[in-house]
């Protein structure tokens, strides 16, 4: 079981993409446009600032920092003295907001979107998922899916799981040796699939909506709820196995596991996602809790 989690960074305006890497968090926040690592003890450094909003983290085999750029749907890439280099355009697969990032072993970087103009509350519509190679190239990895968002690639390699937060699921699909993607499935379902209306009548479908997430030893999913307040550890096939509450008027957003022995999930909160109020505000919080199970995969 997880144990209450405590507070270890107030001040951000929405923190998102955190990673554990070199004995300290990574994490994006949106508003600040900042990508910040913060230690155990709650101290941030700032370490890009990223004009059009920083979001999923990665790392190339080199070690290279990639950094999904949101608003204007570009990859970027660390080249050194503190400077970031666009590294891919995304803006012919991405349909919405560039969103959550996994790179796997090989290098390639799997970026989700919004799809549609979730701040305008335009109605939800299904995307694709892109897939940049080694070499930069940009490829459509995946369709029809309903805001891919947070995803893992499982120890072996072979697995991607992505979670669809307007699709009340998580799905998975078996990674070729080229990287093209099959056997697409359901990993997880919390509810049935929410019929097409305004983003309020969808909202109102869903049980579960997966956000940023982390993969654990035992092939258990941590998924950050963004309509349940929560964090939840979900087994394949979609069984609620563990949960983590925050504070009241905070919501999870995005989790990750890490620290020295990967049993520290790390809790992305914001009392909501609209961006006025968060550009406007520094309510966001990043809290910790203690788990059983260590972290496995990607990222």
């Amino acid at each position: 079981m997880a144990s209450e989690p405590r507070m270890l960074l107030t001040g951000g305006a929405f923190f998102e993409g955190p990673r554990w890497r070199d004995g300290r968090w990574w994490v994006s926040d949106f508003y600040r446009r900042t990508v910040s690592t913060v230690t155990h003890d709650g101290r941030e450094e700032v370490q890009f600032k990223v004009a059009a909003q920083p979001s999923g983290l990665g790392w190339l085999p080199d070690g290279s920092l990639l950094v999904v750029s949101m608003t204007d749907r570009k990859l970027l890439r660390d080249a050194g003295a503190g400077r970031l280099e666009e590294y891919a355009d995304l803006s012919n697969v991405a349909t919405g907001y560039a969103n959550d990032m996994v790179v796997d072993a090989a290098g390639r970087a799997w970026v989700g979107n919004f799809g549609f103009d979730l701040m305008s509350d335009a109605p939800p519509k299904a995307t694709r998922l892109a897939r940049v190679d080694p070499d930069r190239s940009v490829h459509v990895a995946a369709d029809d899916l309903l805001f891919p968002n947070g995803s893992v690639v499982t120890p072996d390699g072979r697995t991607l799981l992505v979670g669809e937060t307007f699709g009340n699921r998580v799905t998975a699909f078996t990674i070729a040796d080229d990287g093209s993607l099959h056997d697409r499935r359901v990993w997880a379902q919390f509810a049935a699939t929410p019929t097409p209306g305004t983003r309020a009548e969808v909202v109102r479908q869903m049980r579960v909506a997966p956000d940023g997430c982390a993969l654990d030893a035992e092939g258990h999913l941590w998924i950050a709820d963004a309509v349940g307040g929560r964090c939840i550890r979900v087994a394949p096939g979609g069984e609620v196995v563990d949960a983590v509450s925050v504070p009241d008027g905070q919501v999870v957003f995005a989790c990750m596991l890490g620290g020295d022995d990967g049993r520290t999930l790390l809790l992305c909160c914001a009392p909501d996602s609209a961006a006025k109020r968060r550009a406007a505000a520094r309510e966001a919080i990043l809290m910790t809790a203690e788990v059983d199970v260590p972290h496995a995969g990607l990222p």
